[in-house]
């Protein structure tokens, strides 16, 4: 038996359950302290970005701004008695399992949404779904503490160097542009992580998403200013990188170099967003008494009540104990990795200011270079991962040909290759990079091809590596993987003939490469070549 209350938000307190709400609110907390102690190492993991990376400092200030928020609401929710509710569960389980996919893959993001989702679901799961009703926004402005966007930062980055340089022309500036990196009159400049502009959209975006809930009761004119959060940002860091360029090359380079052009676009997106906000304050709606009806249990029903806690518990529990099985299973093993002979190539040496590809912490790395007569030498990488984890994976935003931050290589084109290999085509990633040189000076130039390769299978695509690798794992096969990178120089700007020169080397090394890649996978004992 239930009775219908209708309630305004304001005008009922009295109708608080102290008792009630004690004793469901010390349940809730127990289930919030069982999730993160059974997803330790996810909640640790977010929490270190938070930390080390300025671009998700904010989600420091987001567990406040949320409880705030139910505080602030609290008229709403506190008419409500909290009871468990098993519509929750079915939701529970497949976030989990979405945990258990991350964890297989070893994919950050995925795990962090999913330990998020599941500290959100413990309140329709323990309080019910009236509670989690009310507090719709606050669960769902939680997932601001997701550390979720940085694939976007290639993609910012080559945007913001399309408007720049397309400004500088319109300005009557001439431009000369390779890839990230582009050269005018007064000096050279180049787009780096920094000029992305993620960090201004993210922040923003939180910002404008908290401002439409405060200041706009309708959905439509909500959505509009989170539209408007979103667009703002992204126009705003370009027009903020073409100024930056713009005043350092009119003021001969004294103004906005070196550290304080960061400062002069922190200022200029900070007065951006004022705007934004002072216009969005315009078309301020008034607030309105929350009014809805609310579903009161007359008694409490422990028998359901206790089997939806046991099936919460069972649920949160599953995941991590599917994943302590495998990881259990995996024994420790090192990894021996021979660099592959070449049939028709003489194995060389490599230099001491050889390139080299910015993969870390793998198990064993070899890096060879090889001549033929009459050729320009090829060079051959290798990087074998064997139990990956948050500190050592195959597949991450770290592990690159080239680091954002190297001060001698930059990339300068990025494209799709067709590679034949013992008959079959791939594709692999083909890019070109050109040495860091004097202005003048065309400098040193690599083209490369890399793929990874999943214990036997190929690829050249992250998501598809991740899933190879998340199969293995959990059909008990582990989740070795290695990177395979053949590069050659590029000579007088003929790109085609380091083109055929690649190719060429890959029909005669291929089985080679393969052979010591499985090799590798039935190898235990000690490291042939450690990686820097």
């Amino acid at each position: 038996m239930s009775e219908s209350l209708p309630f305004d938000a304001v005008t009922v307190p009295e109708a608080f359950d102290r008792a009630r709400w004690l004793r469901m609110g010390g349940l809730w907390l127990i289930a919030v302290l069982a999730v993160i102690a059974l997803y330790w190492e996810s909640a640790a993991s977010m929490l270190q970005i938070w930390i080390s990376s300025e671009t998700f400092t904010h989600a420091f200030v987001v567990p406040v701004i949320c409880g705030w928020l139910v505080w602030r609401d609290r008229a709403a929710w506190r008419v409500i008695r909290p009871a468990p509710s098993a519509w929750a569960l079915p939701v529970v389980l497949l976030i989990g399992l979405l945990w258990l996919l991350g964890a297989l893959s070893e994919v950050n993001s995925l795990m962090h949404m999913a330990l998020v989702g599941l500290l959100i679901l413990t309140v329709p799961a323990v309080l019910g779904l009236q509670v989690a009703r009310s507090w719709a926004f606050p669960l769902g402005f939680l997932l601001f503490c997701v550390p979720f966007g940085e694939f976007l930062m290639p993609s910012l980055m080559a945007l913001t160097a399309d408007f720049t340089v397309s400004a500088l022309r319109w300005s009557g500036v001439p431009v000369y542009r390779e890839g990230l990196q582009f050269v005018i009159p007064s000096g050279q400049w180049s787009v780096v992580e920094a000029c992305s502009g993620l960090r201004y959209l993210i922040a923003s975006v939180m910002v404008g998403t908290l401002f439409a809930y405060l200041n706009f009761t309708s959905l439509k004119r909500r959505l509009a200013f989170v539209a408007v959060a979103v667009l703002v940002p992204l126009g705003a860091n370009w027009v903020r990188a073409y100024l930056i360029v713009m005043l350092g090359h009119l003021s001969s380079n004294r103004l906005a170099a070196g550290a304080d052009h960061l400062i002069y676009g922190w200022v200029f997106f900070g007065f951006v967003m004022f705007l934004m906000f002072m216009i969005g304050a315009r078309w301020q709606e008034p607030a309105s008494a929350k009014s809805w009806q609310v579903s009161v249990p007359e008694a409490s029903a422990p028998r359901g009540a206790g089997l939806a806690l046991l099936g919460l518990a069972v649920l949160i529990a599953l995941p991590a104990s599917l994943w302590m099985q495998i990881v259990r299973a995996e024994q420790p093993q090192t990894v021996q990795l021979n660099a592959p002979p070449v049939n028709g190539f003489e194995a060389k040496s490599l230099p001491d200011d050889e390139w080299r590809p910015h993969f870390s912490q793998a198990n064993a790395m070899v890096q060879q270079r090889y001549r033929r007569p009459q050729e320009a030498d090829v060079g051959l990488y290798l990087a074998y991962y064997r139990q990956q984890g948050a500190q050592r994976k195959l597949v991450s935003s770290t592990n690159v040909l080239v680091a954002s931050q190297d001060t001698h290589w930059a990339v300068v084109s990025r494209t799709e290759e067709t590679v034949d290999l013992n008959g079959r085509p791939w594709s692999a990633r083909a890019v070109q990079m050109r040495g860091h040189a004097a202005p003048g000076d065309p400098g040193v130039r690599l083209m490369a091809l890399q793929w990874f390769w999943i214990q036997g299978a190929l690829t050249d695509s992250d998501s598809r590596a991740k899933l190879y690798q998340a199969w293995n794992r959990l059909t008990g096969r582990g989740d070795d993987g290695a990177v395979v990178v053949v590069y050659t120089r590029v000579e007088d700007g003929e790109s085609n003939r380091a083109r055929e020169r690649l190719h060429d080397f890959l029909k005669q090394a291929w089985p080679s490469i393969e052979s010591s890649l499985q090799g590798a996978r039935s190898s235990v004992g000690a490291v042939a070549a450690p990686a820097p």
